[in-house]
């Protein structure tokens, strides 16, 4: 072995154990462009050269940090598609939370998760019908992961009463379709922890136990419910007093 080799082999892997913030950081931003231009034209409507001329780099730069297109929308996709579930499972596993508590910090964890990724998240809607077989097979395992975390979570609060006794897949395929939307019109940077909060409580509320939030009952309320009272009773005397009334 040459003294040149021996020199060189320490120092090469001296620059392999160091991140190389660089390439990390074009990396990143070559995804998030490529991101943003797939969701707004599609992927057969984008080109490399269009990711390129984004980044600010050549084309044949680009090929330095992706193999080609096919490659950078299987990568964006397989990044986001299993996250949700992951994080869903994780919170489900807390058993010192209340399934209210459960479902308020879901519902925030995915709708920030959204909010930072909605270039993504509008890719991976707008291109379901075109993900190759296998891509595909692996966001739909996800998106059945997320149903099963949250159909779990709300059966375990209707069991206990936290919830209403509704339909736990319904309401669960509600809380998805609600926060799924966010994508579309969520602007980046604009108060994302109080819109992820509020929409969480809207989340909660929207299955809470009819008796979770008490109405304290006042005059005007009970003279009310008297009244309705006794006019169904006046009605049923007056059908069972008419002669053309059968049973």
């Amino acid at each position: 072995m040459t003294p040149s080799s021996t020199d060189s082999a320490p120092s090469a892997r001296r620059r392999r154990g160091r991140p190389n913030v660089r390439r990390e950081l074009v990396e990143r931003e070559i995804k998030e462009n490529a991101a943003r231009l797939f969701a707004e034209r599609g992927f057969a409507g984008t080109t490399l050269q269009d990711i390129a001329d984004a980044t600010g780099l050549t084309r044949q730069a680009v090929y330095h940090y992706v193999d080609n297109k096919d490659d950078l929308f299987i990568q964006l996709v397989t990044e986001i598609a299993g996250q949700p579930a992951q994080l869903l499972h994780e919170i489900n596993a807390m058993s010192d939370l209340s399934p209210a508590d459960k479902l308020r910090r879901m519902a925030r964890s995915m709708a920030l998760h959204q909010m930072a990724h909605g270039d993504r998240f509008r890719l991976l809607i707008r291109s379901e019908g075109d993900l190759p077989d296998h891509l595909a097979k692996s966001y739909a395992s996800s998106r059945r992961r997320v149903l099963r975390e949250l159909i779990k979570l709300i059966e375990a609060g209707v069991d206990d009463g936290t919830f209403r006794a509704v339909n736990a897949r319904t309401a669960a395929l509600g809380v998805i379709g609600m926060l799924n939307w966010i994508a579309w019109w969520h602007l980046d940077g604009r108060e994302d922890q109080v819109a992820a909060n509020d929409l969480a409580e809207m989340v909660v509320k929207s299955v809470l136990g009819d008796d979770s939030h008490p109405t304290p009952p006042t005059v005007e309320g009970i003279l009310a419910n008297v009244h309705l009272e006794l006019d169904l009773v006046q009605k049923l005397a007056d059908a069972q007093s008419d002669p053309t009334t059968t049973a």
